[in-house]
């Protein structure tokens, strides 16, 4: 069972995830941080304020006349006073004994002479205490008095709950700012790809040369890559137009001296089954040659359409010289070949691409035409465009329709006893949609033939 394949997500959404998740996380990790920092101090001031409140009250605690004296100081609840509704609560005892205070204030566990302090629940609410104890001696005997002073936690309560609010705007604040600059982050790193995608995608079919786009440290293999695979395409494609124009040469010269031998034998033979023999393979030689030719020149126009050499084309000397050329073809066959263009119209176009698509247009109308018939060639101007028909009365295109007769290897099924390849049309099509153009193909209104415009933008 096949894997299915999932592309990965764009650099710049997964950076910028990355970088608002990490955001998040902190943003989240600094709110525990000073919360709970915040509560710690709080706690610890409230403990101080406790300690020496129970202090305060210890100091004023003596033994006069045997008796155990204790003269509450204002000032150890005034500093427990606040703005809130907080209430305080005290204890003496003396040996655990109650002497003042309330009798059922828990007291927090003590080490040593340190201060104790313990968070109790009393009467319902939650309270923070502090116990201080000291010896004293009452008539040479020791006795223990502890100082136990409690208040509740509602002021603390509220300043936590301010700082909580505050804390919560600050984390906010700083994961927007983070999220903000992941974005920038994010987007600065996606701009480098555009950059670099836009310096190759500006340049025309036929620039192959190396990319120099400004682009990041960590990118710099990325382009030397490809700038390798261009150096390495571009010898490709020198190396396989270099081949199959030799390929051309090799395989039609040596197919036209085999047919000139066939001829000349041809001339000589006069058994009928050997003069059968020879124009056989005559037939069998002229469709050879004409479809490697065929090959070879849709090769051609496959490489060259990716990479246009452009300059500027006078359609009108172009297609009349091939007609001078192909006219001693067609009077073989006692065909009036006909050339009428309107004027020097030029177009900006590879010159090799647009001669073999117009010398395969004109070599079909030969080769399908009866003999005796005339074949017009007409180039006109219409609009911004340049306009080749080509005219003959020869079987036409099949009543099933032509446009199918572009693809390749396609042949009409009325053309089965004409030498072909099914590559004459595709290779026009694929010149004219290389040069912004069009190929139309249609059978002559009113009357026997074909009827093939082929047109480019002007310049």
């Amino acid at each position: 069972m096949r894997r299915a394949f999932h592309a990965p997500r764009s650099i710049r959404r997964r950076l910028t995830l990355q970088l608002v998740t990490g955001a998040a996380l902190i943003a989240l990790v600094l709110f525990v941080i000073v919360f709970n920092f915040a509560r710690q101090i709080g706690s610890e001031s409230q403990d101080r304020i406790l300690a020496a409140s129970a202090a305060s009250i210890l100091d004023e605690t003596s033994v006069i006349s045997g008796r155990i004296a204790i003269d509450i100081p204002y000032s150890a609840f005034s500093m427990l006073d606040n703005a809130s509704d907080d209430r305080v609560f005290y204890r003496i005892t003396r040996d655990g004994a109650g002497l003042t205070g309330y009798d059922d204030l828990p007291a927090a566990a003590q080490a040593g002479a340190a201060p104790g302090f313990d968070t109790v629940r009393f009467r319902g609410e939650d309270l923070r205490v502090a116990t201080l104890s000291r010896r004293l001696s009452i008539g040479g005997t020791p006795v223990q008095i502890a100082v136990t002073v409690g208040q509740t936690r509602d002021a603390l309560a509220d300043v936590l709950s301010r700082i909580l609010r505050v804390t919560v705007i600050l984390g906010i604040g700083f994961f927007a700012a983070s999220a903000m600059l992941a974005v920038l982050a994010g987007q600065s790193t996606a701009n480098s790809l555009r950059r670099l995608a836009g310096s190759v995608s500006r340049r025309g079919p036929q620039d192959l040369r190396p990319v120099v786009a400004e682009v990041p440290s960590e990118m710099r293999p990325l382009v030397a890559s490809l700038n390798s695979l261009i150096a390495r395409l571009s010898t490709a494609l020198t190396r396989t137009e270099d081949f199959i124009a030799e390929a051309a040469h090799r395989v039609r010269t040596p197919l036209a001296t085999v047919r000139a031998h066939a001829e000349n034998t041809l001339r000589r033979v006069d058994k009928e089954e050997n003069r059968v023999a020879l124009r056989e393979m005559i037939r069998a030689i002229d469709e050879s040659s004409r479809a490697a030719g065929q090959l070879l020149d849709h090769a051609m126009v496959s490489i060259r359409a990716d990479q246009l050499d452009l300059s500027p084309v006078a359609l009108n000397a172009l297609v009349g010289e091939l007609v001078d050329r192909l006219r001693p073809v067609a009077d073989l066959k006692d065909m009036d070949l006909r050339y009428r263009g309107d004027g020097p119209l030029e177009i900006l176009g590879d010159p090799i691409l647009i001669q073999n698509a117009v010398r395969n247009l004109l070599d079909n109308a030969i080769k399908y035409a009866p003999a005796d018939t005339p074949i017009r060639v007409t180039l006109t101007h219409q609009g911004r465009s340049a306009v080749l028909t080509i005219q003959d009365e020869g079987i036409g295109f099949p009543e099933s329709g032509a446009a199918h007769l572009t693809g390749r290897f396609a042949r009409g099924e009325n053309a089965a006893g004409v030498i072909g390849s099914g590559l004459g049309l595709t290779i026009a099509d694929e010149v004219a949609r290389a040069h912004h153009g069009k190929l139309t193909v249609a059978n002559t209104q009113g009357g026997p033939g074909a009827c093939v415009r082929l047109s480019f933008p002007l310049r």
